[in-house]
Order: structure tokens, then sequence, then C-alpha cells
């Protein structure tokens, strides 16, 4: 994998629920991780007293978050609804070079900000509410 330029880590979001996927609009910053909870299966025979996990058990997550400067578009606003009407649908993460997460989300904060001599900015996170799939770049 080579270097891949920062604006080409996408956020799109699904405009009407039909799969019409769009990048949300104004995004400077985006970031996207992957959570995975363990579940310890110690006890007094482990090796050496070495801690030991159980494989493919525990809570799998993603937590998505982005900033950038307020356009009013068509995505500002769909994410807005979603917000408020507490919706849980899919968005897509587009990593360069690397695939594609889809999966339903919830927008858990939505912040606006201004400075009298800047532009308006808004903060976004959302957190998986349900099974995510990877496709290959």
């Amino acid at each position: 994998m080579t270097v891949q330029a920062g604006k080409d880590l996408l956020i799109k979001i699904d405009l009407n629920g039909t799969g019409q996927f769009e990048t949300i609009a104004g995004l400077r910053a985006s970031r996207i991780n992957f959570n995975a909870q363990t579940i310890d299966i110690t006890s007094s025979d482990s090796e050496n007293g070495w801690r030991e996990l159980l494989g493919g058990a525990g809570i799998k997550s993603a937590t998505l978050s982005g900033s950038g400067a307020f356009r009013d578009a068509a995505t500002d606003a769909r994410a807005r609804q979603i917000f408020f009407d507490g919706d849980l649908p899919n968005f897509q993460v587009i990593i360069p070079d690397f695939g594609t997460v889809e999966g339903p989300f919830q927008i858990t904060s939505l912040e606006y900000a201004g400075s009298y001599n800047g532009e308006a900015t808004y903060d976004i996170a959302l957190s998986s509410a349900g099974a995510l799939r990877f496709t290959d770049a």
C-alpha cells in the first residue's frame, strides 16, 4: 500500500434508504476506529500465569468521526434528520487502497461551531449499530 491522501478517506451516507450513497459534504478530517472486546479465560491452569483470551468472542464495534466546514448540503440536512429521528441508516467508509466498510451507524454526536472571522464548522461522531461488511479495494 502506498501513501494515500487523507482527503481520499471518505464517509458516505445513504441519502434515502435505497443505497444511494453520497460523501458527507465539507468533511476535512475523517477517522474510523475498529474495536473488539476481549473475554479473559485465564485460570490457574494457564501456562506460567499468562493471560488467555477466548477467540471469536466478545463484542465488535466501530466508530466514525469527522470534522469540517458546514455547507448546508443535502448530506448535512440528512445527518441532522438522522440525529433528531434516532435512525440507523447505512453508511460507507471508503479507505483508499484498502476497501469499503458498510453498515448501520447511529449518529451519537453532532456539534456546530463558528468564530466571528471564520467559517461555520461541525463535528460528527457515529457508532456502529449492527453487522458491518467489508469489501476489498
